[in-house]
Parts: C-alpha cells; structure tokens; sequence
C-alpha cells in the first residue's frame, strides 16, 4: 500500500537545525508537489513550504531564508532542512504529497513529527 513515512523532527537548542524527511514507499511510485504544514498546540495548522514536481519552491514568510525545501527523486524523498531555529518553529510538521502510482495520482499525509525548540 502507497504511503509517506515523516522522520527527522526531534528536539533543538534555538539557533540549531533540523532535517525533515517525507519518504514514499514504493519503488513505483515518484512524488509530485509536497507541502509542509506545521501547527503549534492552540493554533491553526499553517502552510510552511512547498515544492511541484519541477522543484519550483514557496516558503512562508516567517521561515523564508531559514528553511529549505528540496527533493530527491531517486530515493522517493522530499526533505526540509531547517536552520536558525526559533522557539516559534515549534510544532507538529506534517507532508501532504501528491503520490503518482501506476498511472494515478493521490494525495496522502505523513503521521506528522514533533519539533520543539527550546529557548
């Protein structure tokens, strides 16, 4: 079965960084566009970055310059890098891909991966 597996998030100093990964199971199966959410506890889940099948990239305001989104179609994954970290970046992060699998086109959610970023 077709699905995206997050790992990577974990707990950092302000200032440090983190690596995301949003892998898709499945030697047939290749990504397309990704997006990364993240929801801080009492808040709305918010839009982080994004990326389309030809690597054209959007970020949010409040992380653009510090956050990376890239993609390595070979491995089937889709990374966030993030540096510069800030106690606001804390939070769930989640991957919503758009997954093509022998001639069809999904969309799945990773299970998210906790953040948190002490002061």
């Amino acid at each position: 079965q077709v699905h995206v597996v997050e790992s990577g998030g974990g707990l950092v100093q302000a200032g440090g960084s983190l690596r995301l990964s949003c892998a898709a199971s499945g030697s047939t199966v290749s990504i397309n566009t990704v997006d990364w959410y993240r929801q801080a506890p009492g808040s709305q889940r918010e839009l982080v970055a994004h990326v389309t099948r030809a690597g054209r990239t959007n970020y949010a305001d409040s992380v653009r310059g510090r956050f990376t989104i890239s993609r390595d179609d070979a491995k089937n994954t889709v990374y966030l890098q993030m540096n510069n970290l800030k106690p606001e970046d804390t939070g769930v992060y989640y991957c919503n891909a758009d997954l093509a699998y022998i001639g069809t086109l999904r969309n799945y959610w990773g299970q998210g991966t906790q953040v948190t970023v002490s002061s």
